[in-house]
């Protein structure tokens, strides 16, 4: 019953926060986004006081049940585990072994300096809910765009708008081999060890660690029905239970009931040391049963509530006459960070990388940045849209704080950057035609097209502007006609500004 019961909510959480990386539509994230923010290392760069004190009672109530039913990545470990065939036929495939204390603390170390330090690309390394994110966007949401345009083609021969076509696009080829390197290491190491990613190098499994060792509900052994079959132990894919000593690792346990499953002689339990004791007194496992199932029920009902508590707390057309030469990413001496992140230093020591923002973007100006520093942390560029005024997605998003909710209002007048004019790539005056993009789409007026020679007022127009009015949306640096370099692009802020 509990590892049924496990099995349904990890799969309910895995398949809905996988969905919040793959979906298309945009919609998907009012209603599971709260799937993201209840993960721990968000929550707590969010200041989400609420979720880290619910996470914390979890824990110390039902032990490490965030690592098997909340964690997307500790759930893929499961499912990459499930692919190991048996030998044998034989129940299980692991064995105790001994917390490996010199490389869990080390790491857990090196992490909290890392944090403190802003040194974001070696947090979003490790982060569990960042390297999940990280496989979803990169690995599975291109099969899944694919297999929608195929789906797209189909439906357009019968008329039908059911599916519509999506671009497909490498949004950073750095982050792209990390998410499959990640995977392949994953998938190595739960073939062989279960959850050893999980209780060796993972510092949110070590920090739940400490607490899960003083938790209410545990793992017990009945000592005088154990058989000392080692059935639990081959089944433990944390390799948390020594059978032989009738111990159980509580620091590595995470709760998934496979042990208790595979005891035929009901020598194991899920219950409190009062409890397990009263029925260690009289009573015979048959009599035990109904009451074991019982708790198991309790436990679903009070992780579905917790859940439900914590809930609450642009294809280019060329008309087929010519084909359209690629924009080129002009050289931004300060890179460009969303509305909403307040400032460059704010947004890196927030981020974790986990591509939720990137896989969400509407009009895909968000990408991973390939700087050593800030690898795998978004930044912003307009070779393929702009970011849209009345756009606020990647602030609604982002579990970890580092994008501040903003409203459609207020967007407008967060200045990200400023507008920078380059005249040798303006197409007016190199083919000398008349021309004004930039102008007739800034949404603050704060380009105006002026006379290149004051003189003249019939000759040619280029444009002029005015900083103090620019928000650095990026419609001008997008919309310019002028390819491969645009003749207008946008200059970040390392500090947003109101306008």
């Amino acid at each position: 019953m509990l590892r049924k019961i496990r099995i349904i909510l990890a799969s309910i959480v895995f398949i809905g926060i996988t969905l919040l990386f793959l979906d298309v539509t945009g919609i998907l994230h009012t209603y599971l986004g709260w799937l993201a923010k209840i993960q721990f290392l968000p929550s707590v760069l969010a200041l989400n006081v609420g979720v880290i004190i619910a996470l914390v009672a979890l824990t110390i109530i039902f032990g490490r049940i965030y690592c098997s039913i909340i964690c997307p990545l500790g759930i893929l470990q499961d499912l990459l585990a499930r692919l190991r065939p048996r030998k044998n036929n034989k129940v299980g495939r692991y064995g105790f072994s001994k917390e490996m204390k010199w490389l869990r603390y080390p790491v857990l170390l090196l992490f909290i300096v890392a944090l403190v330090a802003g040194v974001g690309s070696f947090v979003a390394l490790l982060a569990p809910y960042s390297s999940y994110g990280r496989i979803a966007a990169n690995l599975f949401a291109p099969l899944y765009g694919w297999g929608n345009n195929v789906l797209a083609a189909i439906a357009a021969k019968y008329d039908s708008y059911a599916f519509y076509h999506v671009d497909v696009w490498m949004r950073g080829l750095p982050t792209f081999i990390i998410a499959a390197v990640t995977f392949v290491v994953l998938a190595v190491l739960a073939w062989i060890g279960g959850r050893t990613y999980c209780n060796t190098i993972c510092p949110v499994g070590t920090c739940l660690s400490f607490l899960a060792r003083f938790s209410v509900l545990k793992i017990r052994f009945d000592e005088d029905k154990c058989k000392n079959c080692s059935a639990c132990s081959k089944s433990c894919k944390a390799s948390c239970i020594d059978y032989k000593n009738h111990t159980v690792d509580y620091s590595r346990c995470v709760v998934c009931g496979n042990c208790v499953d595979s005891c035929k002689f009901g020598a194991l339990k899920y219950d409190a040391p009062r409890l397990h004791k009263a029925q260690g007194s009289n009573g015979t496992h048959g009599a035990n049963k109904p009451n074991g199932e019982r708790r198991a029920f309790l436990l679903g009902l009070g992780l579905a509530g917790t859940a439900a508590a914590l809930a609450q707390v642009k294809t280019k057309m060329d008309g087929g006459l010519a084909d359209i030469e690629d924009k080129v990413a002009p050289e931004r001496k300060t890179k460009l960070t969303p509305p909403g992140s307040l400032s460059a230093s704010h947004f890196h020591q927030h981020c974790t990388g986990c591509q939720l923002c990137v896989a969400q973007c509407p009009n895909q100006v968000l990408r991973p940045s390939g700087d050593l520093l800030t690898l795998m942390q978004p930044e912003m560029s307009y070779e393929r849209g702009y970011c849209r005024p009345e756009c606020t997605r990647c602030s609604e998003v982002c579990p970890a704080g580092a994008i501040r909710p903003i409203q459609q209002e207020e967007k407008s007048s967060i200045q990200i950057g400023h507008a920078v004019f380059v005249k040798k790539n303006c197409v007016a005056i190199n083919d000398e035609v008349e021309c004004g993009n930039c102008a007739r789409h800034c949404p603050t007026g704060a380009i105006q097209m002026v006379p290149l020679d004051p003189n003249d007022e019939l000759g040619t127009y280029i444009p002029a502007i005015n900083e103090s009015l620019c928000i650095g949306c990026g419609a001008c640096e997008n919309l310019c006609p002028a390819r491969p370099f645009s003749a207008i692009y946008v200059e970040g802020h390392e500090a947003h500004k109101f306008v």
